[in-house]
């Protein structure tokens, strides 16, 4: 049976203070304890809030992202190994924030998987399209692509190890949010490709979440979709009282 998870990306945000009181905030709340909660702060808070949930067996971190490099002389890199030593499950890799400002492409993310999955971390491997994509109905073929590239190249046992997250590019940072129709349709069709990649027993086995603008309002609806997992959740993940109400929403 797959999980259920919610993914708390800080991005760039959260001076040292204030992301311990958010956590403190989180943590003092009830919430449903059977949904598995990921706090993904920036590389200044890793070691402090994976310290601060080691107790909670359900609540782990994940770095936003990682250098594909094994090599120390690196100016501003962080490897998959330091991230580990800090008590980190996962890291994300792919997020269009970083495919479109860092011009990341398929390949140089499938080294970054790679090095990720070698060092035993849990990948949260982003895809989406744009609008413009969306609007030609080439969407599918481009995620495809994404997919392909980016993480099909793994065994079955490695893709274990992978959860993706679904975000439409069109519908971050904008105030719209893909309709619960739309957000089914394509997870269903990633789960299609897993299937297809590798057998129904991985595809029923794969969180898929949807990361385009989901907060405190729409997510009960979007994660009543059956192939929707989960959120990736940007800015309502600032808040202790949005993001406590967005794991209570399944």
């Amino acid at each position: 049976m797959r999980k259920k998870i919610v993914v708390g990306n800080w991005k760039m945000n959260l001076l040292r203070d204030e992301g311990v009181l958010l956590v403190k905030n989180i943590l003092k709340s009830k919430f449903n304890d059977k949904i598995n909660v990921v706090l993904a702060p920036s590389f200044l808070h890793l070691y402090k809030v994976s310290k601060m949930t080691s107790s909670f067996k359900n609540i782990t971190t994940s770095a936003q992202d990682c250098s594909s490099s094994t090599s120390n002389s690196l100016t501003g890199g962080v490897s998959v190994e330091m991230i580990s030593s800090c008590g980190v499950k996962f890291v994300i890799i792919g997020h269009s924030e970083r495919r479109s400002n860092f011009n990341e492409t398929n390949i140089q993310l499938q080294a970054k998987v790679n090095m990720a999955i070698s060092n035993k971390l849990n990948v949260i491997f982003c895809c989406g399209e744009n609008i413009e994509k969306r609007k030609n109905k080439s969407y599918f073929d481009f995620l495809k692509n994404q997919i392909t590239e980016g993480i099909f190249h793994l065994n079955a046992k490695q893709f274990s190890n992978v959860v993706i997250a679904y975000e439409p590019i069109w519908a971050i940072g904008s105030g719209n949010t893909a309709s619960s129709f739309q957000a089914q349709e394509v997870h269903e069709f990633i789960r299609d490709l897993i299937k297809i990649r590798y057998n129904e027993t991985v595809a029923s086995n794969t969180s898929i979440l949807y990361g385009g603008s989901c907060n405190n309002i729409n997510a009960k609806e979007l994660f009543s979709q059956k192939d929707i997992d989960g959120g990736l959740i940007g800015g309502a993940s600032l808040s202790a009282d949005n993001f406590v109400s967005i794991i209570n929403s399944f």
